[in-house]
């Protein structure tokens, strides 16, 4: 079996006093010899290495799997004692068969095994269990993570926990449980005037002769929860919603403690750039739509936004007609600058989409709103691996490239209550530059999404 290299820079690798390069070799070869083998044996269990005289316990080793794959791999080695010493398994090809059904049955996602089996001179056989880790997190069937720590297994903190979803894929971030949600944390006015705008066009018979069952709609109707066997702990029969779902749906004062790096901080500055004095920083917060109102309270607080352009702005003919009275000796820079003039769909949708495609598995890059002098700038969080340029040129032709398509489409949805016009980013582009004359900007680099409207 060909070795891997290990990054010991990721995480959740806990200090040891060997390396994990102890367990791959330069050279790759299609099996581990007697004398690799007992080089890792002798060496005794530490973070990357458990010994097992048998498989008894199909729990237990299923959960050691996990541990394993959890911290950045190792290797389960069966039929060799406390003592180190070689004991050998009865029927080694019995062991690795059940090794199979373990990491693809007991081990969700599944993990394809590496499975080697050494034999000595005796006559005695061990077998190895190289564990792989490469699609975090893992978890036991019943919804467990472990990881582990020296030569001891245990179930993951929450902070651990939370540390391994950060590395999920983005594009599965948005289903994955939100961690210490509950349904109590969902703001039922605002999940019912949803749900009832579908009356009459779902299965679902009358909301209150069912009592209003939020954990059972948000699980078996929306797809934003989920119950047995799904959850973040031991099973149970409680619904926990996941990301979108309380992004969606959730209390505002709850999303804020749950996922505080779904709050935007808004700032307006005295120029044209951020080097210029702030006028005023908030952070807001909550759920979706309460962060999509509050976005837009704050850029009208600063600018004036039309549904199309005037063929004169209010004001602007009094003050040329004074300044060619004065004469061009007139000094006409004024104190404070004159406010912005805006497309009003395209900075609602310009927020729509800030909100709606956030890379929230990014942990250190939050959304910013800048309102600048003759600029609306909106900063997101978006992975650049995996977004090219190529990619960035088809956006402008309407082709998505979403992160979260599910907490997307619910989040643009007349149900939704936020009036959104149709259109999306092509429709922005252009109201925008036929409004101010100038292109909209779209820049991606470092992590961030970068989008600018442009004013007069």
């Amino acid at each position: 079996m060909a070795r891997r290299k290990y990054n010991r820079n990721q995480r959740h690798v806990p200090a040891t006093d060997r390396s994990f390069q102890e367990y791959t070799f330069s050279v790759p070869a299609q099996q581990t010899s007697r004398t690799e083998l007992m080089r890792l044996v002798r060496g005794g269990e530490d973070s990357f290495l458990e010994l097992k005289v048998k498989l008894s316990n199909p729990d237990r080793i299923a959960q050691g799997i996990v541990a394993l794959a959890n911290t950045g791999g190792g290797l389960i080695v069966f039929g060799v004692n406390d003592n180190m010493r070689v004991e050998g398994v009865d029927d080694a090809e019995a062991v690795r068969e059940e090794l199979v059904r373990l990491c693809r049955e007991e081990v969700v996602p599944a993990l394809v095994p590496y499975i080697d089996i050494v034999s000595f001179d005796s006559g005695r056989r061990v077998v190895a269990l190289d564990v792989e880790g490469k699609r975090r997190p893992y978890r036991t069937r019943d919804g467990r993570f472990f990881l582990r720590v020296g030569a001891e297994r245990r179930e993951a903190t929450r902070e651990e926990l939370s540390e391994l979803l950060d590395e999920a894929r983005p594009l599965g971030h948005e289903n994955l449980m939100a961690v210490g949600a509950r349904v109590e944390d969902i703001d039922e006015s605002l999940l019912w005037s949803f749900v009832r705008e579908f009356d009459g066009d779902t299965q679902r018979p009358a909301l209150s002769a069912q009592g209003y069952p939020v954990g059972e709609v948000l699980e078996r109707d929306l797809l934003l929860g989920s119950g047995v066997g799904d959850g973040l702990g031991p099973a149970s029969s409680e619904v926990v919603p996941t990301v979108a779902g309380l992004l969606l749906f959730g209390r505002d004062e709850r999303v804020a403690a749950l996922l505080p790096r779904s709050c935007v901080t808004a700032t307006r500055y005295a120029g044209d750039n951020a080097q210029a004095p702030k006028v005023e920083s908030v952070q807001l917060s909550g759920n979706l739509h309460t962060l999509f109102e509050s976005a837009l309270r704050f850029v009208e607080r600063y600018c004036d936004l039309w549904d199309r352009r005037p063929r004169a702005f209010p004001g602007r003919a009094a003050e040329a007609s004074a300044d060619a009275e004065a004469g061009p000796e007139a000094d006409t820079d004024a104190p404070v600058a004159a406010r912005a003039n805006y497309h009003r769909g395209a900075v609602r949708e310009a927020l729509a989409n800030a909100l709606a495609h956030r890379d929230l598995a990014l942990r250190d890059v939050t959304t910013r709103l800048n309102v600048f002098d003759r600029s609306v700038e909106l900063i997101n969080p978006r992975r650049a691996a995996g977004f090219t340029p190529a990619m960035q040129r088809a956006l402008r032709y309407g082709v998505p490239q979403r992160l979260n398509p599910q907490l997307a489409a619910l989040f643009s949805s007349p149900a939704y209550g936020l009036g959104l016009a149709p259109g999306g980013l092509p429709a922005l582009l252009r109201d925008s530059r036929l409004f101010s004359g100038r292109k909209t900007e779209l820049h991606l680099f470092n992590d961030e999404f970068r989008l600018r409207l442009h004013g007069i």
